[in-house]
């Protein structure tokens, strides 16, 4: 203010030089230049009323114009509504008038600092420049360059501020420095580099232009220069505005010049400045500096920044690529999936995607995922068939089938392949053979049996070719085509060593299939061999091939051989040793020396009250004092199987041994009384004709032979004479059924009981045709002749009907109702493969019912019983795992479940492996859990649905962890690769609420 007020008092000068004298004697200028020095001192008011009073007194002349404009300064400085009004009558009133300068350049400055740049504009147009000293000059036209500037007239700004560069004043810095702004916004970077590049020399911009020359030099490529400039300042530590941004320009210039050491540097100072974030591209370019220098670690910080997004684009699908190379680099290979199956999944670098395929499908088989990189590698040569990495895809995909544990895809892939290498033939013979074993499982023995035929078309390892013929010798034994079994155990034992396990194994399965078929002398040669090769632990089968070699011996009356045998079996602990108590005991009867064998038989009673062959005992005794002629003894020991086992199938039979003893001891109304109670309760029995004919011997010595007729008619009722036509319908009926004609059959089988209401076949009869009705669907029928036999006498084929009626209560989930069918049938099974399937269906029972200690129980009693059925120990540990989760014995579940995924590639192994992973998320071990399904997942990748809810929960364990990147890559890869549509469904509503 005081240079205008000074420049002013000069100006004055010439208004009131005339009569110097004259004013100072009348006062008038000596007001005047107190009006000034107020000013002077910003004592506005003061001044203001000076020339109001001046202006009163004197209204025209040279003090008059002096104070006008005092009066117009001081109203402009205070603010006063009528002070521009009067500052522009002034300007307009004395126009061309010396001092109009500085009114002007006042009045520009009120709006100048108003940030009024429009009216600043107008008011400085009006100032004579070429009147005003250099600086003043130099000022005005800088504040008409700069207002023009806010304003963004460019082209106007430049023709005053080249006027103030052009002056070499300090303030021509300030004109370089948005002369060189202009510059830069208009595009004339050559321009824009040379003003700031003067405009630096000032210290008020030396910290200033840097970033905006570096950024200059960048945008014109010249990255050298850049660097040059730049590198120079950072080092010397100088005070320096924007620096981060210095810090990016260098970073790009050596990014564009390949120098990625100095690049990564760059790009890390700008981060660490904190003063701003990288762009997804710069991010990329900062990720692929550390990548090229080998900082993996860093290098994913900033390639998962540029890989994120909504959709993927040109810069997500290549740092999705690279951010796959720079995982694989730190070993974090689910993470290296999911980047190279984004960057797969796109097309905007066609090289990219397919490279990452290719990447794609070798990491997934570096991590064990057969599956789904056999899917890749398929997809990759369907895509590129002309790709660079074809020759090795197609290797490793021949390499992978061998894995996987989709075996038909498998073979229809190596079946396409025009030769087959020997390693291919290799892995064909084997491929076949495991698909072989999945029908087996799955009891598809049709297709087993073709399967295995593939297998032994390349026989390229001749133990999987003795496996293969081994595995049908099991097959036909099941379909009961037991020469068809006995060629293929043979081949098995004649392609592979005699130690080996497989050949031990056929060698047992022969000795079964000779057993069955009642040759024993070869039977028991091979039941020997197979002992023999076991040597002197009874593993495997060994226990139960003793049992038959003893079987052989003794039906080939090789007593003292069998007896021996049997011996050895009770010596050992054999799990089957209450049978060979038995069979010791009935070797012995033949051998006369019946004092040991009621000695086996009273040993087999007391310690083994729940062996199925305790009634067998009971009345075997029976039988042994009847044969020594020890008739109380007999007596006696036969009613006490009557009176302890009312239902055994032996009861009649037992009732015909009673019935001699007595009649030899001149008991006839006990004899009578027997006979009469086989007649009433068993008169289709096996005996039924020999205790007609005892019981008329004993009525005629009691002189009641008129009793005997009526019993004689209920004979004939119960066994129609017609015996031979009866017999021919029977195995009419049965040929039918045994051919799976089932409609037919049912149809035989209901005609034979209309007309043979009381056969002795009517057990065998009411089964055959209930479970044809079972075969046909029409399970209310087979309900119903299935209850009309439980109401039969005790035998095997009542024991059957039972077991199906508790798997009919099973399936409609009365639970109760089946335990009530199978339960007290367990002890009553003839075969631990009935047994198995009964104790099967009574933990299904337990477990439905939620009674988990039961159903851990019965799961314990099938795993003891071994694999009888293809899959059954594994259901029962899983059932046994879910009840001791269920009871809260989640440590004992963990084991049960790890025991099951560890050892078992079956379904309820996939299940196990879910519930346990879901159980480490529950505790909040998500980590812990994800490593769980990275581990075992791949064995399972066969059952989609179980696996497709491990990837689910993958997916889950990713949110829990902020991984949200990768959980979106996790649910599109369920979305492409899953077969189930409950997954499908499941994955898409999450990836819904995460986009």
């Amino acid at each position: 203010m005081k240079y205008y007020l000074a420049l002013l008092v000069g100006l004055c000068f010439s208004i009131t030089s005339y009569s110097q004298s004259s004013l100072y004697q009348t006062g008038r200028q000596q007001s005047v230049d107190r009006q000034l020095d107020l000013m002077d001192k910003q004592l506005f008011s003061a001044s203001l009323y000076d020339a109001e009073r001046l202006l009163a007194e004197l209204p025209t002349g040279p003090q008059a114009q002096a104070s006008e404009l005092n009066w117009a300064i001081s109203a402009v400085q205070l603010g006063r509504p009528d002070g521009v009004g009067a500052m522009k009558a002034y300007l307009t009133a004395h126009k061309g008038h010396p001092s109009t300068a500085i009114a002007a350049t006042l009045l520009g400055d009120h709006f100048f600092y108003k940030k009024k740049y429009t009216e600043a504009i107008a008011a400085y147009a009006l100032v004579p420049t070429r009147i005003l000293r250099a600086e003043l000059r130099a000022e005005v036209l800088f504040k008409l360059g700069y207002s023009h500037f806010l304003l963004k007239n460019y082209a106007q700004a430049a023709q005053y501020l080249d006027q103030v560069k052009a002056l070499s004043l300090p303030i021509s810095a300030d004109a370089l420095y948005y002369s060189g702004y202009i510059a830069l916004e208009q595009g004339n970077t050559d321009q824009a580099i040379k003003d700031l590049s003067e405009a630096e020399k000032s210290p008020f911009y030396a910290a200033k232009v840097p970033f905006l020359l570096t950024g200059l030099y960048y945008q014109q490529g010249v990255y050298a220069k850049a660097i040059a400039y730049a590198s120079p300042l950072l080092a010397s530590g100088q005070p320096l505005e924007q620096k981060e941004l210095i810090h990016l320009y260098l970073a790009e210039a050596h990014y564009a010049s390949k120098d990625f050491l100095k690049a990564s540097l760059q790009y890390e100072a700008f981060v660490l400045s904190k003063q701003g974030e990288l762009s997804r591209e710069e991010a990329y370019k900062a990720g692929i500096s550390f990548f090229e220098v080998k900082d993996y670690a860093k290098a994913t910080d900033y390639l998962k920044v540029a890989a994120s997004g909504v959709a993927v684009d040109p810069i997500g699908q290549a740092a999705s690529y690279y951010l796959g190379h720079a995982y694989v680099q730190v070993a974090n290979y689910p993470f290296a999936a999911t980047s190279f199956q984004t960057a797969a999944g796109a097309s905007f670098h066609p090289q990219l995607q397919e490279e990452a395929l290719f990447n794609l499908a070798k990491i997934q088989l570096q991590r064990g995922n057969f599956q789904l990189g056999v899917n890749s590698l398929d997809s990759y040569l369907d895509s590129y068939p002309k790709g660079k990495n074809f020759n090795e895809a197609e290797a490793l995909l021949s390499d992978a089938l061998i894995n996987s544990t989709d075996y038909l895809r498998a073979m229809e892939q190596m079946d396409k392949l025009r030769s087959k290498s020997p390693r291919i033939q290799q892995a064909y013979q084997k491929v076949a053979y495991y698909q072989a074993m999945m029908y087996y499982r799955d009891k598809k023995y049709e297709q087993a049996l073709s399967m295995l035929s593939k297998s032994q078309s390349y026989p390229s390892s001749k133990d999987l070719l003795a496996e293969t013929y081994f595995w049908q010798g099991e097959i036909y034994s099941v379909q009961g085509a037991l020469e068809d079994a006995k060629v293929a155990y043979a081949a098995a034992i004649k392609g592979t060593s005699a130690t080996s396990s497989f050949a031990l194994k056929a060698q047992y399965g022969l000795g079964y299939a000779q057993f069955n078929t009642q040759v024993y002398d070869k039977a028991a040669d091979n039941f020997q061999a197979y002992l023999d090769g076991l040597g002197s632990t009874k593993v495997q089968n060994g226990e139960d091939a003793l049992l038959r070699l003893g079987d052989c011996q003794y039906v080939q009356k090789k007593f003292d051989q069998a007896a021996a045998t049997f011996l050895q079996a009770i010596e050992e602990g054999n799990a089957g040793s209450d049978y060979a108590y038995y069979q010791l005991a009935v070797v012995y009867n033949y051998q006369n020396k019946n004092e040991a064998a009621q000695e086996k038989l009273s040993q087999l009673i007391q310690s083994f009250p729940n062996s199925n062959y305790l009634e067998e005992a009971l009345y075997q005794r029976g039988q042994v004092y009847l044969e020594e002629l020890r008739y109380p003894e007999a007596t006696k020991a036969f009613s006490e199987l009557i009176t302890s086992k009312p239902n055994s199938p032996f009861l009649p039979f037992a009732l015909e041994g009673r019935a001699v003893a007595n009649f030899s001891q001149q008991r006839y109304a006990e004899t009578v009384a027997d006979y009469k109670l086989i007649l009433d309760n068993h008169p289709s029995s096996d005996n039924a004709e020999t205790a007609l004919k005892g019981l008329q011997e004993a009525l005629s010595l009691q002189d009641n032979s008129e009793e005997f007729g009526e019993y004689l008619q209920a004979y004939k009722k119960a066994n129609p004479d017609a015996g031979t036509v009866q017999a021919l319908e029977y195995e009419s009926a049965t040929s039918l059924y045994l051919a799976k004609k089932f409609q037919q059959s049912a149809k035989a089988f209901e005609n034979y009981l209309r007309a043979y209401p009381e056969s002795g076949q009517k057990n065998e009869v009411l089964y055959f045709a209930a479970d044809s009705y079972l075969q046909m669907g029409e399970e209310s029928k087979s309900r119903d002749l299935f209850i009309l036999l439980e109401k039969q006498p005790p035998s095997s084929y009542r024991v059957k009907a039972l077991q199906q009626l508790g798997k009919m209560e099973l399936a409609k989930g009365n639970f109760s109702e089946a335990l009530v069918y199978l339960e007290p049938i367990v002890q009553q099974t003839r075969s631990r493969l009935e047994e198995a399937e009964v104790i099967q269906g009574i933990l299904a029972a337990h477990f439905g019912l939620g009674n988990h200690a039961e159903a851990i129980t019965s799961a314990d009693q099938l795993i003891a019983l071994g694999d009888v059925m293809p899959g059954m120990v594994s259901m029962a540990r899983l059932v046994k795992g879910k009840s001791q989760r269920a009871l809260g014995k989640n440590a004992e579940a963990e084991d049960s479940f790890g025991f099951l995924i560890q050892e078992y590639t079956t379904e309820e192994a996939a299940e196990a492996l879910l519930l346990l992973a879901q159980h480490y998320q529950e505790k909040g071990d998500f980590v812990g859990s994800n490593e769980l399904i990275f581990d075992y997942s791949e064995g399972f990748s066969g059952f989609d649905y179980w696996y497709g809810h491990m990837f689910l929960l993958l997916a889950d364990n990713y949110i829990q962890l902020d991984e949200e990147f990768q959980a979106k890559a996790t649910l599109q890869s369920i979305l492409e690769q899953s077969t189930s549509a409950a997954v499908k469904e499941k994955a898409a509503a999450v990836l819904k609420t995460l986009n």
